[in-house]
């Protein structure tokens, strides 16, 4: 009863009021983490960032670059920027992982970065992204901003049509464009692509691994294994439910858009998001792999 109220006062509070509050809370965690946890290796850049769209696993990777494994073995500390001083453009102090950068590539190229870093881009396949989207909209999501909105909405409407009304909403709010930016951006040591897919598949241990060293930071294998056991989308999504919260990670399946998509859906994905598909080196409709 306790965390339902909690989490209904904390849907209800004014934004400015949520920041602060959210803000504080971080920070009172990181200077927690300073005072409690050795550090045993230091990153060599001076910060990480990670930059993504929706329904990606921002969620997922937040929860694991806040973990004091990786603080103990980078220096580095989360850096939010929702939850600070609002610019147009983030600045995220030397030492930090900004995380959740909603950004097209023009647009991380022009962020101030005050030293060395390493950035890594992680894309899905934009189709799942819309069905995850829709799941997420109609039932899970915290209902801020329009979102309250837009469930009423795809409440009232058949799926189909739900679909559709979220495809226009993803392209108004230029998401196939940010995706597209990262996919065409020139290639550079300082950045990289990591599909979700991956992150999330099989292979996990040895993805995110390599994830971690792109950014300099090298977990043993005897505590990367339990940092992702840790946050596996199973055990997050048991332990919101459990706390009478809406869980967030339905971590729907890789190609999970077969099962949604009819002719009139797909045309108006690709009307909207043209060949970046593609682009982005996923299996077109036709291939049935």
């Amino acid at each position: 009863m306790i965390n339902r109220t909690i989490e209904f006062t904390k849907h209800h509070t004014p934004n400015s009021m949520r920041r602060m509050a959210r803000r504080v809370q971080i920070e009172a965690r990181n200077t927690k983490k300073r005072l409690a946890v050795p550090v045993v290796n230091r990153c060599e850049f001076d910060n990480i960032y990670h930059c993504t769209v929706h329904k990606t696993g921002s969620q997922w990777i937040k929860a694991l670059f806040s973990d004091p494994t990786v603080y103990r073995h980078s220096g580095l500390l989360p850096y939010d920027p929702r939850f600070y001083k609002r610019r147009s453009l983030p600045v995220i102090p030397r030492g930090r992982a900004g995380l959740a950068l909603f950004h097209s590539y023009p647009r991380f190229e022009q962020i101030t970065k005050p030293g060395t870093y390493r950035a890594f881009f992680v894309i899905r396949d934009p189709r799942d992204i819309v069905i995850s989207s829709y799941f997420s909209l109609r039932n899970s999501h915290a209902p801020m901003g329009d979102i309250p909105e837009v469930r009423r909405t795809l409440r009232e409407i058949p799926m189909k049509e739900g679909l559709l009304h979220v495809i226009e909403r993803h392209s108004k709010r230029y998401l196939f464009k940010q995706l597209r930016s990262w996919a065409v951006a020139p290639s550079s040591e300082t950045f990289r692509l990591f599909r979700y897919e991956d992150l999330t598949g099989e292979r996990q241990l040895d993805e995110v691994d390599q994830l971690m060293r792109h950014c300099g930071i090298i977990l043993p294998a005897t505590e990367l294994e339990p940092l992702l056991s840790r946050y596996s989308f199973s055990r997050m999504r048991k332990d919101r439910e459990s706390s009478g919260k809406i869980s967030h990670y339905r971590k729907g399946k890789a190609g999970d858009w077969r099962n949604h998509f009819d002719d009139e859906v797909h045309a108006a994905f690709t009307a909207a998001a043209g060949d970046l598909v593609e682009v982005l080196g996923y299996p077109v409709r036709d291939t049935g792999s």
